[in-house]
């Protein structure tokens, strides 16, 4: 007789956005992954959505983006007294996403709800109240996948919501079973809420490691702006100040090595100004930088104008070495990263860093806060010793493996399954 396995169940994703290669789209899919091959349904509510269109409930104002939110944040996040037309305007919205909510429940027969961030960063606030709402209002079962708090980010913490922050960001319900992607977090939501978590870190599929490139990527260095004889150093992260950007660049004039610095991302929801200065940056150090976010997705495609689109995956084959030089991460997809495509990595000692993934003994060039000497000669040598690059590959792949696989992740997620259904087993 085949081993039980829990009932199949219809479970409903929710963010802002579920596209493109930000950390929240990309674990969400890693989630559904896994969950998906233990016989669940998976489903999206957003404003935008690249996943199955006969899957996603699409809705404008979900969207961190749309103007009505922009506006919304803009006031909320700008003083610290709130107009009656602030509250007028939330709670306006906060009824239509929960309308929207209640209709795609129920057209989707979702059993589990799934908010990605939705209930953890008030960039769309009232998506936010709306999902706190509608889970009180109908007890439905649900997960809070946090990746980052409002209190992690200095832009949040001059505001008019203190009422609104505390109430759904994250809501204080007995029925939501909370997850957090680092040992901090956890240690801060209990702090500051008194609400327990459960720790499940990023992951990358380890059991099944990446295809070695194809004909696809033949053109990739000249489509990126790279020559036949540079070497890829990557930076793949957004362009946002906490990412450290500029030691990167520093990195790439001290080793004085025929090299460019490709940056993967855009700046998303941030402004460009950080994006200006790196530029001015490069230059008055004679460094070449080259933003590629126009061509680089998730998935392979085609831009509008009909130029090749390449996935984050294969930059990842093709660079020489990725450099994460991040003061602030949630936890650090970008190091899981090159972890898992065996590529060399220089990175900062951000604090997720030293206390929940250095300890698991990775062979890494960190530094702390600045570049040094040190710092250059180890990335040197390195680079100039393909032996020394494959081992230190090989042994972190190993440990990736064995604390950030999809197999970690399955045995978490059956757990929370548990504890938001009991032990039930479909019918054999």
């Amino acid at each position: 007789m085949a081993p039980a396995r829990p009932s199949p169940r219809r479970i409903g994703f929710i963010s802002s956005r579920f596209s493109g290669t930000d950390g929240v789209s990309l674990e969400t899919e890693k989630w559904a992954e896994v969950l998906e091959g233990l016989g669940h349904v998976c489903f999206y509510f957003a404003g935008e959505s690249d996943r199955p269109s006969g899957r996603s409930w699409l809705v404008p104002e979900a969207h961190f983006q749309h103007p009505d939110i922009l506006a919304i944040n803009q006031e909320a996040f700008s003083s610290r007294q709130r107009s009656p037309g602030l509250s007028d305007n939330i709670q306006a919205l906060k009824d239509k996403l929960k309308a929207e909510l209640r209709r795609f429940v129920r057209d989707f027969e979702i059993e589990l709800l799934i908010p990605e961030n939705a209930i953890t960063i008030p960039m769309n606030i009232p998506l936010g109240l709306a999902v706190t709402e509608f889970v009180i209002e109908t007890g439905i079962p649900t997960i809070a996948h946090h990746h980052d708090f409002y209190w992690e980010r200095q832009r949040f913490l001059t505001h008019c919501i203190p009422d609104i922050l505390a109430a759904a960001f994250p809501p204080q319900i007995p029925g939501i079973h909370h997850v957090v992607i680092n040992s901090l977090a956890g240690k801060q939501l209990s702090l500051r809420t008194g609400m327990s978590s459960l720790l499940i870190p990023n992951v990358m599929d380890f059991e099944h490691p990446p295809s070695p490139p194809d004909e696809y990527v033949a053109d990739l260095h000249s489509a990126i702006g790279v020559r036949p004889d540079e070497r890829i150093f990557l930076q793949p992260t957004r362009v946002v100040q906490r990412k450290g950007i500029e030691h990167a660049i520093e990195l790439v004039k001290r080793l004085d090595l025929n090299a460019c610095l490709v940056i993967s991302h855009s700046a998303g929801d941030e402004r460009d100004d950080y994006e200006n200065r790196l530029r001015e940056y490069a230059d008055l150090l004679g460094v070449r930088v080259n933003f590629i976010s126009d061509v680089i997705r998730h998935r392979r495609g085609k831009t509008e104008d009909g130029r090749k689109i390449y996935a984050l995956e294969d930059v990842y084959l093709q660079a020489d070495l990725v450099t994460y030089p991040s003061t602030i991460e949630g936890f650090g997809n970008a190091f899981l990263e090159a972890i898992y495509y065996r590529k060399p990595i220089v990175a900062n000692s951000y604090s997720i860093y030293d206390i929940d993934i250095k300890p698991k003994g990775f062979q890494v060039i960190d530094f702390q806060g600045y570049i040094t000497d040190a710092t250059v000669e180890k990335t040197r040598r390195v680079l100039e010793e393909p032996g020394l690059a494959a081992e230190m590959a090989e042994h972190n792949y190993r440990l990736g493996k064995r604390f950030y696989s999809y197999a970690v992740l399955e045995r978490n997620l059956e757990t929370l399954l548990v504890e938001c259904f009991g032990e039930t087993t479909a019918q054999n």
